[in-house]
C-alpha cells in the first residue's frame, strides 16, 4: 500500500463535470490499494473573480480580510469533491487549512508554512478515508486564516506529502508535464521526462507556470518526488527529482519567460554606503520581492539604481520607492511596464563555457537589446522589451538545440 498525494489545479476542477472526472480518477487510484490525500485549488477563474471584488472595494484591501475572501474558493471545491466521492460509495472527508492544521506565519496573502500536524489525517487514512484538503490555505498562531500566495495549492500538496512522508506527490494540471519552453509560442517544444529540483526551481522562479516555486523548495528540502501530469489523459508526465549524471550532461534544459514584471529606476542616487538598503528595506518590510537589480555608478559620485518587481506589486512598490527616493535626494524615479524576462536554465551550464556568449549573440542577431542581466550557476536571465518575448524564446530554443526533431524551425 502506497501513500499518494494528488493535487488538482483550477482547470481540473473548473466545473461539475470536471470535478466528477477528478472523482473517477481519485477512485481509480484508491481502488488500486493506495491511501490517498487529494489537494484542490479553486475552480479556474474563481480566485481572480474574488480578487477583482476586493479591488473594487478599495485600491489596497486589508490583507487579513483579503485572505478570508480569496481562501473561500477552495472550500467550495473540496466540499463538492467529497460529496461526489461519498455519492460513489467511498469514505471521504474534506479538510480546510485550519482543520489540518497547516500553521503559517502572519504574512497575509504570502504566508509561509511553519508546521503541519498530520495526526488527524493519519487517523482518517488508517480508517480508509480519502482526505480532500483545501490547497492555498493556512492558519496563523492566533487563528487567522492565511493564504500561501498564487499557486499556493502546489505548496500545500508538496508540504502535506512531506509531512506524511508520502511515496509520491502527483500534480495534475492542464498540461501533461514540464516542457523545454511554452508550447503555445514554440511548436518545437518537447516534454522533459526527468528534471532536477534545482532546474525546476529556477524555471519556476523565472516564469514557468507548471509548478509554484515554494512547492519545489519543499520538494527539494524533504526529497519529495513530484510527478507533473495532466488530469485529462493517462500519459506519463515529468518527474521532478534529485539530479543525476545524465541530467548534468544536458547543457540547457529549458527556456522560460515572464511578462509579469515591471522596472523601476531611481536616478542620480548619491553613491554612498547604505543607500541600497534605504531603498530596498521599505519594500522588504511591505513583503514586496525585488527580483533583478542593476547599479550603474558615474564618475561624479552618483548612481542609477534599477530593479524589477512583479506587476501585482508595482503600484505599491512605486509609492514606497518614491518616498524613499525623496528621502535620499534622488533626482527622479522612472518606470517601464513593457518589459519581460527571458531565461535559459540547465545543470550543464556549470561545466561549459560560452553559454552566455551564445545567448547574447543569438539575441543580438535578431536586434533584441538586453536591458538587464542576472546569472546563477545554472541560469542566465535577461530583461528585454516585452514585444520581443516570443521571438527571443523561439530563437534561443533553436540555438540551444531544444526543438523537437519532428518540427523544423522556421
Amino acid at each position: 500500500m502506497a501513500l499518494v498525494v494528488q493535487k488538482y489545479g483550477g482547470t481540473s476542477v473548473g466545473d461539475i463535470e470536471r470535478i466528477k472526472n477528478v472523482a473517477r480518477r481519485v477512485a481509480k487510484t484508491y481502488d488500486a490499494g493506495n491511501q490517498l490525500v487529494v489537494v484542490l485549488s479553486a475552480m479556474s477563474g474563481e480566485t481572480n473573480k474574488l480578487v477583482a471584488f476586493a479591488n473594487e472595494i478599495c485600491e489596497f484591501p486589508d490583507t487579513r480580510e483579503y485572505d478570508v475572501l480569496v481562501s473561500s474558493g477552495e472550500q467550495v471545491t473540496v466540499a463538492l469533491l467529497a460529496m461526489c466521492l461519498k455519492s460513489m460509495g467511498y469514505k471521504a472527508k474534506s479538510y480546510l487549512g485550519h482543520q489540518v492544521p497547516i500553521v503559517t506565519d502572519s504574512a497575509f496573502s504570502k504566508a509561509r508554512i511553519e508546521k503541519i500536524s498530520e495526526k488527524n489525517m493519519r487517523q482518517d487514512l488508517a480508517d480508509g478515508t480519502i482526505i480532500v484538503a483545501a490547497g492555498f490555505q493556512g492558519v496563523d498562531r492566533t487563528g487567522n486564516i492565511t493564504t500561501l500566495g498564487r499557486g499556493g495549492s502546489d505548496t500545500s500538496a508538496v508540504a502535506l506529502a512531506a509531512a506524511l512522508k508520502a511515496d509520491v506527490c502527483e500534480i495534475y494540471t492542464d498540461v501533461d508535464g514540464v516542457y523545454t519552453t511554452d508550447p503555445n509560442i514554440c511548436e518545437g517544444a518537447r516534454k522533459i521526462d526527468r528534471i532536477s529540483y534545482d532546474e525546476m526551481l529556477e524555471l519556476a522562479s523565472l516564469g514557468a507556470k507548471v509548478l509554484q516555486i515554494r512547492s519545489v523548495q519543499f520538494a527539494k528540502k524533504f526529497n519529495v518526488n513530484v510527478h507533473v501530469r495532466s488530469s485529462f489523459n493517462d500519459n506519463k508526465g515529468t518527474l521532478v527529482t534529485k539530479e543525476d549524471s545524465e541530467m548534468e550532461s544536458i547543457l540547457v534544459s529549458g527556456i522560460t519567460y515572464a511578462k509579469d514584471e515591471t522596472k523601476i529606476a531611481v536616478m542620480r542616487v548619491p553613491d554612498k554606503p547604505g543607500i541600497a538598503a534605504r531603498l530596498l528595506s521599505p519594500l522588504s518590510e511591505a513583503n514586496i520581492s525585488v527580483d533583478m537589480i542593476v547599479q550603474n555608478v558615474s564618475e561624479d559620485g552618483y548612481t542609477d539604481f534599477t530593479f524589477t518587481v512583479s506587476k501585482a506589486d508595482f503600484k505599491k512598490a512605486l509609492l514606497i520607492t518614491r518616498e524613499a527616493a525623496e528621502e535620499i535626494n534622488a533626482k527622479d524615479v522612472l518606470t517601464d511596464e513593457s518589459i519581460s524576462k527571458v531565461s535559459i536554465v540547465g545543470l550543464g551550464m556549470r561545466s561549459h563555457a560560452g553559454v552566455a556568449t551564445k545567448m547574447f549573440d543569438t539575441l543580438a542577431h535578431e536586434g533584441i537589446n538586453i536591458q538587464m542581466i542576472s546569472t546563477s550557476e545554472i541560469k542566465i536571465s535577461v530583461v528585454i522589451d516585452a514585444k520581443y518575448t516570443e521571438l527571443a524564446v523561439r530563437v534561443l530554443h533553436n540555438a540551444f538545440g531544444l526543438s523537437n526533431k519532428d518540427v523544423q524551425p522556421e
